[in-house]
């Protein structure tokens, strides 16, 4: 199975200059916990990510309120995507490998088709565990989850 199957099509997403506001609005309405931003240009280009953690940890940190604050001052710029070709294994082992739980899918020119979840592949698990199909198992996901719930070091000890 490939991540094109199993990814939502049915994405919202932000601009860089709206406000942490508009990305939590947004998160609210669509019951989802990250959106991509996009470039303000236009093209649909994928140049960011927000997740609910970085609305909450930005609005800490800064002492400010979240229509204070843009987008562009707490989203990730590094971009972790999957193509919509890669097996779900592979999605699953690029979300253990950067600690996340979510991956944008992108074509070629980086614009969005998609993003699948930790929680699309759990789903997946359990389907097949009870068609027993070995696409992704309840162990891949645990996996996955373990190694994204990993206590980070602070950087002055790793």
């Amino acid at each position: 199975m490939n991540v094109e199957q199993l990814m939502n099509k049915n994405v919202s997403t932000c601009r860089p200059e709206e406000s942490l506001n508009e990305a939590a609005r947004i998160m609210w309405e669509t019951d989802v916990g990250c959106v991509p931003v996009v470039a303000s240009n236009g093209t649909g280009q994928v140049i960011g990510i927000i997740t609910d953690r970085d609305i909450c940890m930005s609005a800490y940190t800064q002492g400010r309120a979240l229509y204070e604050i843009a987008v562009s001052a707490a989203m990730s710029k590094n971009i972790v995507a999957c193509q919509p070709d890669d097996s779900i294994v592979r999605a699953g082992e690029r979300m253990r490998e950067h600690r996340i739980r979510r991956l944008p899918v992108l074509d070629d020119a980086g614009q969005l088709l998609g993003v699948i979840s930790l929680t699309d592949l759990a789903r997946e698990a359990a389907k097949e565990r009870r068609k027993k199909t070995k696409s992704v198992s309840d162990a891949d996901v645990g996996k996955t989850l373990s190694a994204i719930c990993e206590p980070r070091l602070p950087a002055s000890l790793a």
